[in-house]
């Protein structure tokens, strides 16, 4: 999980957190100039993960930070393409170290000496991808790093695809952490929790980010972390899987990219 500084304009939803895709913030949010260099539209959050707005008055929002965190992933490459991104930018990207905390939360094939399974994201065998309460803690943090910086509100990228696999990616607990949230900053911030994906599916986000030119050659998706994308774990198929919905080609290199169709072709049976 990540954050960016830029200047972006958006619907402040009420409430922040869900909907459906006609009445979520991200169907409010206006495109973005994709020649701009300090602007930051909502695709781009599918790689940076969280950030920080200030409101600027009316519908527009200035984002003031961008956030990642070293919890002991193996896939700890995708902090080196967040850090990419907020050059890209122009803007500060800060990387929160909790690695103790990571390895308090061992029996993951992303923290711990488990090898990560190959095949799609809706075998219960992506079950082992699991970090017990990864976001909630994450979230948190950033939540009072935003109240400390006087922001108003904390962006997230998680999205449908996430909601089989992941407890904390799913619109209750979105909507439960903005009511925690709410008493827990209650008389000193009020901040909304800002989930733009969170009933959009990836070939959606694809298509999104086709209309602003991003650069999907520097993202990073596979959990296995190798010199390339592995084309075989769970990140991996739905990525690969997510540009073909999409209809758009998928530039990314992949040692393995044809195992995708197997892993659906496995699923459907």
């Amino acid at each position: 999980m990540c954050a960016s500084i830029a200047s972006i304009p958006f619907t402040k939803p009420a409430p922040w957190s869900t909907g459906s895709a006609e009445k979520s913030p991200v169907a409010a949010l206006p495109g973005q100039n994709k020649d701009s260099n300090h602007e930051c539209p909502r695709h781009l959050l599918w790689r940076i993960g969280l950030c920080f707005a200030r409101s600027q008055g009316g519908d527009r929002a200035e984002i003031i930070g961008l956030l990642s965190f070293d919890y002991g992933q193996r896939h700890k490459k995708e902090l080196g393409f967040a850090s990419i991104c907020a050059k890209r930018l122009g803007v500060p990207h800060q990387i929160v170290d909790i690695r103790d905390v990571g390895r308090n939360l061992g029996g993951s094939a992303l923290t711990d000496s488990v090898d990560v399974p190959d095949g799609h994201y809706a075998e219960d065998s992506m079950r082992i991808t699991v970090v017990p309460n990864r976001n909630a803690i994450m979230l948190a943090i950033a939540f009072g790093v935003a109240a400390a910086q006087k922001a108003d509100a904390v962006a997230t990228a998680v999205h449908g695809g996430d909601h089989f696999i992941y407890p904390d990616c799913r619109p209750a607990f979105i909507d439960a952490f903005q009511t925690m949230q709410n008493h827990a900053l209650a008389g000193y911030a009020d901040i909304g929790l800002y989930a733009p994906y969170v009933n959009m599916s990836k070939a959606d986000i694809v298509s999104e980010g086709a209309k602003y030119a991003t650069p999907f050659e520097a993202t990073w998706s596979c959990y296995k972390g190798g010199a390339h994308h592995c084309g075989r774990c769970g990140t991996c198929v739905e990525r690969r899987e997510a540009f073909d919905r999409a209809g758009i080609a998928d530039p990314t290199d992949y040692e393995d990219a044809d195992f995708w169709l197997h892993a659906i072709q496995t699923r459907s049976a």
